[in-house]
C-alpha cells in the first residue's frame, strides 16, 4: 500500500462543490461555544455534501482564525447562515416541509442505527451546546430525537465527534 497524494484524491474545488448536488441534510448548531468544534463541523459538512449549516445563538461565525484552523477552508465551500433564534429557524424550516431531528438523549429517542429516513425529505439535524446539549424547547419542537448509543462510562460525545458519526450514518442511508 501507498498513501495517496492530495492531487490523487480527485476532490472537488470550491466552485465545483458549490454546483454539486447536495444531500438533503441541514446542520443546525445550537449555541456551540468552541470555535474549533464549529470549524470541525464545517469540515465534516463539506466531506458529506451537506446542504447548509445554520449557526444559531452564541455560535460564532466565520471568518475567525480558530474556526479556520479546523475548517481548513470549508467555510468557503459549505453554505452557511447565522440565525439568532434557533426556535424561529426551526419553525420556518418545518413550515417548508423540513423534518427536524435533535441529537440528544431523551425519552422516546430513536437510536441512530434504527433511524429511518423518508425519501424526498430534507432533514435539519440539531447539535447542541457542549455542556447543556440541545435546548429542551428545541427538543420539544423537534419531529425526532435521535440518540447515538454509547456503552462506556461517559454520558456524551464531543459535538464534533457526534456530528461526524451522525452525518456519516445519515449520508450512508441517503447515498448507498
Amino acid at each position: 500500500m501507498r498513501k495517496l497524494k492530495n492531487s490523487e484524491l480527485g476532490r472537488l474545488n470550491v466552485s465545483e462543490f458549490k454546483h454539486t448536488a447536495k444531500v438533503p441534510l441541514i446542520v443546525v448548531l445550537d449555541n456551540i461555544r468552541s470555535l474549533n468544534n464549529i470549524g470541525s463541523v464545517f469540515r465534516t459538512s463539506d466531506a458529506f455534501l451537506i446542504q447548509k449549516i445554520y449557526l444559531c445563538g452564541i455560535t460564532a461565525t466565520p471568518p475567525h482564525k480558530e474556526i479556520h484552523k479546523t475548517a481548513l477552508g470549508a467555510t468557503e465551500s459549505v453554505s452557511w447562515e447565522y440565525r439568532e433564534d434557533t426556535m424561529e429557524l426551526l419553525r420556518e424550516l418545518q413550515g417548508n416541509g423540513v423534518k427536524v431531528g435533535a441529537i440528544e438523549q431523551a425519552e422516546n429517542s430513536v437510536s441512530l442505527q434504527d433511524f429511518k429516513l423518508e425519501s424526498q425529505t430534507t432533514y435539519a439535524i440539531v447539535f447542541g451546546n457542549e455542556v447543556k446539549g440541545v435546548q429542551q424547547e428545541v427538543v420539544s419542537l423537534s419531529d425526532y430525537c435521535i440518540e447515538i448509543p454509547q456503552y462506556g462510562t461517559k454520558h456524551s460525545l464531543n459535538i464534533s465527534v457526534c456530528c461526524g458519526v451522525v452525518l456519516w450514518d445519515l449520508f450512508k442511508k441517503i447515498r448507498f
